[in-house]
């Protein structure tokens, strides 16, 4: 057994910020696990009005600085700082907003936690300067981190870094894993009476929550009895309400807000299909989630999207923003209750593949294969100078 590491993370977030999402789920239940196993794990991560400067959780110490504005220059200084006292065997960073370019100036191994890249979807949800900075940002991570071991969370994401120039071989895929003994069948839960749709996420306007909308408008006809629950919350929740207003939906649109972990499970296993209508993501844990309570999942043929449902198994695809397919897609799963029994079983099968144990495991693998490949690296180098 290799000796346990030091492992130094940065991520924006931790798990108790209000802004968390799939991206600190991943994050706290891979390196917690690490954390239980006898690797000490600190991390830096931002804070929000009210945060204690520092928590420990799931065995991790993390240290807040700055806010969600203000951490990506807070975040080097108080790194290097940790760097020093710590001593890391690694940093690994969590690209999922403003890569810090931590290869520049951490002084220690790094490795790059992807889960997606943002690319030209943040223009949907940014002003244009600031999209166009996040776009520039992740144009120059091959060149910043070139030298640096990958960890991707879908083949959709390895993809779009070696689009961008990252080697093939220095990127490892390791998929996320689900929480199976909170996500599976419910004996007690009971369908909802009507036919009713489940999203379940952030209200981002990049989210393309709005094409489901134009769907149940177009299944007046069809299943008049239809209904779409909404449960999240965020900065476009104004905006898909007004537009609910305006299609006259109101009555067949509910707005749960956040939800509890309890009530989320509650609903996915009520609801009689589960939708997400993105153009892009690193993966689609709530896809999984889904198919494990047996419910169908339908979702946009989009990266991450596409390799989280097991089309024709656990889900349906429809091409992304396509309001007519959509419709018949949704039509497809609520017309036909045989469909649904049958993505139901296909569904659970599909989320057993993956497990947060089996995640940490290979993350632990990668860990300590990523250091030797750097150390053989490294010497090589001092050979030839």
């Amino acid at each position: 057994m290799a000796r346990p590491l030091r492992i130094l993370l940065l991520n924006w977030q931790d798990r108790e910020n209000p802004e968390a999402g799939g991206a600190e789920v991943h994050l706290h239940e891979i390196f917690g696990r690490l954390a239980a196993r006898g690797h000490t794990v600190r991390g830096v991560v931002s804070g929000w009005p009210g945060a204690p400067p520092s928590a420990t959780l799931d065995g991790i110490d993390f240290e807040r600085v700055g806010n969600r504005y203000s951490y990506a220059w807070r975040a080097r200084r108080a790194a290097r700082g940790v760097v020093r006292g710590f001593a890391p065997d690694v940093l690994v960073e969590d690209i999922n907003k403003v890569p810090l370019y931590s290869p520049r100036w951490a002084g220690v191994p790094v490795v790059a936690l992807v889960p997606h890249l943002f690319g030209a979807t943040a223009f949907a949800e940014a002003s244009i300067p600031l999209a166009t900075a996040v776009w520039a940002a992740e144009r120059a991570i091959p060149s910043v981190y070139g030298s640096c071991p990958f960890h991707a969370i879908s083949e959709s994401t390895a993809l779009d870094l070696t689009k961008r120039g990252v080697l093939a071989r220095d990127i490892t895929v390791i998929p996320p894993g689900i929480d199976h003994d909170t996500y599976r069948p419910g004996s007690s839960t009971e369908r909802a009476e009507a036919p009713t749709l489940l999203y379940v996420g952030r209200l981002k306007r990049y989210k393309g929550i709005e094409i489901l909308f134009a769907a149940l408008s177009r299944l007046n006809r069809r299943l008049p009895d239809a209904r779409l629950v909404i449960a999240g919350r965020g900065s476009d929740e104004r905006r898909l309400r007004k537009l609910v207003r305006h299609a006259g939906l109101s009555h067949r649109v509910r707005f749960l807000g956040y939800i509890s972990e309890e009530e989320k499970v509650a609903w996915l296993r009520r609801a009689w299909a589960v939708v997400y209508p993105s153009p892009k993501e690193g993966w689609g844990m709530t896809n999984v989630e889904a198919a494990a309570c047996g419910t169908p999942v339908i979702a946009s043929d989009s990266p991450g999207l596409r390799e989280s449902v097991a089309a024709g198994e656990s889900g349906v695809l429809a091409p992304h923003g396509d309001a007519a397919a959509w419709t018949a897609s949704i039509c497809e799963v609520l017309e036909e209750p045989s469909v649904r029994e049958r993505l139901g079983r296909g569904g659970v099968a599909h989320a057993a593949r993956f497990s947060w144990s089996r995640a940490a495991d290979e993350t632990e693998a990668h860990l300590y294969q990523s250091l030797e490949t750097l150390m053989r690296a490294d010497e090589n180098h001092r050979h030839r100078a």
